[in-house]
């Protein structure tokens, strides 16, 4: 039989499962794109504004780590530079696609199943990379006729799709070698997450050091994100690049059906540590074994808020910079506290985003409910003295200990960064604190509404990432779209307080916490009553 027989079906197939998951997600990376034309032309209209502003920022080493080395003050170069962060997200979600259509399929032993059809040995991983590929290459099309139609000149409009479709492209392919190297997605997303966060670190200290005349700013080229970000849209297109990224994604794309071949079903090529016979004394409860499911994740997100908080908070003060030589701005954010008003509406937005992310957390662990039930580790537990409820609070006490934690980590890491920039540590701290930790609520409701999917629509907890997804489109571009307030309002971080600086009020905490002991309770109640991996 050939290899790739049963290719189109499984791709069909792998596009159906995602359609609720990827292009809302690529949908809401296109329309982010798209604003930033119009907010540059509304804020910066004429090209001296734009110079300025190119100034201010050029020589700021946070922003250059954010978002990258900015080349030019045209509007398609502000464009471009302002994106420079979607590669890393599109990235995030290819290695979501490849991994969860590969690796976690022969996790679940749904590939076995598979393989009893009329189905190739390649063709699993043939279906989850061209459907990827076919992802990342639409979102580039529409992010190129869109910035054409915008007026934006045709090859750095071009460029830029491209640079969007190369990075999901080869992150697939980097997702489709690490699935053959372990046993388990985890392993896999493990293997995924160092490969992408490497290639940030190299990209950033890369840049960093070209922005100074440094020496090491050829460690750029070390790095995939650094790669598709050098084919410089509207900055004199460097075409040659791409040769580079097709070659690394054929290359890497060899290697992952080679090593595809070499290896038995469901097992991977890194050799696998044999545990122990009997638990130690402290994985004797379903709390302990939670907490060995839950802490490697656990630290790395916060971790990652740790650094998210450093890099943010420093940028704040900043941010008064851009007021310079800007009447516009300055008229805008007179009425709001003129310079501070600005940092402040910064500070509160950054929490907002901190916010959406920290709920992404508590969703992928509430989520692992789910997934143990659906691997069918849940009923060996059952079978001992442990109860659903006991079972399900021990993996939810991270779901709503974890982003608390990591929100708190951010708040603190900004505030105290913040304080240091301002020389007014005791002022600033507690402010910044205080609006990372209002977004908690918020944040619980998203939790709950997970616990409410997995115990009643257990088969729609999928639906989850749709409602974060709506979260972060309301909150970057909702309003800048004027969408109806009531639409505004379906997001649960609408109703947090514009904080810092704004007026804080106990009842949009109070109905939030609410409603989220309301979804959590009938969704537990759901699950206590219905069938085990229903």
């Amino acid at each position: 039989m050939n290899d790739l027989a049963g290719t189109r079906r499984l791709m069909r197939l792998v596009m159906r499962r995602d359609r609720l998951l990827v292009p809302p997600i690529y949908l809401v990376f296109f329309i982010v794109v798209v604003s930033f034309v119009s907010s540059f032309e509304e804020l910066y209209p004429t090209a001296r504004e734009r110079a300025d502003y190119a100034d201010i920022n050029r020589s700021n080493g946070g922003f250059t780590t954010l978002y990258g080395r900015l080349y030019g003050s045209s509007l398609g170069e502000l464009v471009a530079w302002r994106a420079g962060f979607l590669p890393v997200v599109i990235a995030l979600v290819s290695l979501l696609v490849v991994i969860r259509h590969t690796r976690s399929e022969e996790e679940a032993g749904r590939r076995e199943l598979l393989g009893a059809t009329v189905v190739g040995r390649q063709a699993p991983l043939t279906a989850a990379f061209l459907a990827s590929f076919i992802a990342n290459l639409v979102l580039g099309v529409l992010v190129a006729v869109a910035m054409s139609a915008r007026g934006l000149p045709g090859g750095g409009s071009l460029a830029l799709g491209l640079e969007c479709a190369g990075a999901g492209i080869l992150f697939a392919a980097i997702g489709a070698v690490a699935a053959q190297l372990t046993s388990s997605a985890r392993g896999a997303w493990a293997i995924s997450a160092i490969a992408l966060g490497l290639s940030v670190l190299l990209r950033i200290v890369g840049d960093l050091s070209a922005e100074s005349n440094g020496t090491v700013a050829w460690m750029s080229w070390l790095s995939p994100i650094g790669w598709v970000q050098r084919l410089r849209p509207y900055a004199d297109e460097q075409w040659w690049v791409l040769a580079l990224i097709i070659g690394a994604t054929g290359a890497l794309l060899a290697l992952a059906f080679r090593l595809s071949d070499r290896r038995d079903l469901g097992a991977g090529l890194l050799p696998q540590r044999l545990g122990s016979a009997t638990a130690a004394p402290s994985l004797r409860s379903p709390l302990a074994l939670a907490w060995r499911l839950h802490r490697g994740v656990l630290g790395g997100w916060v971790a990652g808020f740790v650094v998210l908080g450093v890099v943010l908070g420093s940028l704040a003060e900043s941010i008064k910079d851009m007021l310079n030589d800007n009447q516009d701005l300055e008229d805008i954010f007179s009425r709001t506290g003129g310079a501070s008003g600005l940092v402040d509406a910064y500070l509160a937005t950054i929490m907002s985003i901190l916010g959406v992310f920290a709920a992404g957390y508590a969703i992928q662990s509430t989520l692992r409910l789910r997934y143990e039930e659906s691997a069918g580790r849940l009923e060996p537990i059952l079978a001992a003295p442990v109860g659903r409820l006991r079972w399900a609070a021990s993996h939810l006490v991270f779901a709503i200990l974890g982003p608390v934690a990591a929100l708190t980590a951010a708040g603190l890491a900004a505030g105290v960064t913040h304080g240091v920039n301002t020389g007014d540590m005791g002022h600033e701290l507690p402010r910044v604190f205080g609006a990372a930790v209002a977004e908690i609520p918020a944040v619980l409701v998203l939790t709950a509404f997970t616990v409410a999917l997995f115990g009643l629509l257990p088969r729609l907890t999928g639906l989850a990432w749709a409602g974060l997804g709506m979260c972060l489109f309301f909150g970057l571009i909702g309003s800048a779209m004027k969408l109806d307030q009531w639409l505004l309002d379906l997001s649960p971080f609408t109703h947090i307080p514009h904080l810092p600086g704004g007026s804080v009020s106990a009842t949009p905490f109070v109905a939030l916490l609410v409603i989220a002991v309301a979804m959590a309770a009938a969704g537990l109640a759901g699950f206590r009553r219905r069938p085990v991996a229903d």
